[in-house]
């Protein structure tokens, strides 16, 4: 392997290998010299890059405050300087530069003295059955008075063995969707905020050896039905947020993974459905 890509193989991993929330009950992975140990890198380059991400992520904030209609969208976000807001997601989500990061980054820039408490728990691979079983564990054990759904995209692939299929069955899905909703209406005191999956770009994907499977369109909207069928907030219930088609400048070189530019406009999206004007009552 040639020593820029071996330094790109580390650069990813530092930025999607996450083993804290993995396995937060190991012991060192709140250290970033075991971590690093474990990923193979040096502590010194492991906190440099997660630092630099860290950078790209607030400046990502600013470039979306720039805007002047996006900045009052955000003001008008329902969440209190004080809530707790939750995300449970797949690996769209469980990334350093993620739109979750942004939207941290966001709201404590434009929230005085907010004191908001975040929980992230997207973990790589994680398809909705795997997000139902960790949901009392790693969300509602925590009293969240948010908590965002981002699901799906992992559900919906199809495997390069199992083509005819994927990997969760709708109906499937429609369940699981079903029993994570009704637990944070019943345990929350405010409605899911529900994340649709992006859009793909297959031939980019089918250039990915990590990559285990493929994901339809079509396959995505169905699944995209379903969420915009619950309660609560439905972020871009068609999928558009990405570019139609999807711009290969918002996709990291996977065709899947959202690069930072496709991490904002999901933030966008986010700021426009939920920091709407609230039209006058008419007497």
């Amino acid at each position: 392997m040639k020593q820029e890509e071996k330094e790109a193989l580390l650069e990813y991993l530092v930025q999607f290998s996450n083993i804290e929330k993995r396995f937060p009950l190991f012991q060192g992975v709140q250290d970033p010299e075991a971590v690093a140990d474990f990923i193979g890198i040096d502590s010194e380059n492991f906190i440099k890059i997660r630092e630099s991400f860290d950078v790209q992520v607030r400046q990502a904030a600013e470039e979306i405050l720039k805007d002047s209609a996006l900045l009052e969208n955000a003001e008008r976000l329902p969440f209190k300087p004080d809530d707790t807001i939750a995300v449970i997601g797949d690996s769209v989500t469980d990334d350093r530069q993620s739109w979750f990061n942004i939207l941290r980054n966001v709201l404590d820039m434009v929230v005085p003295k907010a004191k908001f408490r975040y929980i992230d728990a997207s973990i790589t691979d994680s398809i909705s059955a795997d997000a139902l079983r960790r949901l009392e564990r790693d969300v509602m054990a925590k009293s969240p008075d948010w908590v965002f759904v981002a699901l799906g995209s992992q559900d919906a692939m199809r495997l390069h063995l199992t083509t005819g299929r994927t990997l969760v069955s709708l109906a499937e899905f429609w369940e699981n969707i079903n029993a994570i909703e009704s637990a944070i209406i019943q345990n929350c005191k405010n409605p899911p905020i529900w994340i649709t999956p992006p859009p793909v770009i297959p031939e980019l994907m089918q250039q990915m050896p990590l990559l285990e499977g493929i994901v339809d369109e079509q396959d995505l909207r169905d699944f995209r039905e379903v969420i915009a069928g619950k309660t609560g907030f439905i972020i871009d219930p068609s999928g558009i947020r990405m570019g139609v088609p999807p711009k290969e400048w918002n996709y990291l070189n996977d065709g899947f993974r959202p690069s930072l530019a496709g991490n904002m406009e999901t933030v966008r999206s986010i700021l426009l459905t939920m920091g709407k004007k609230k039209e006058p009552e008419s007497s």
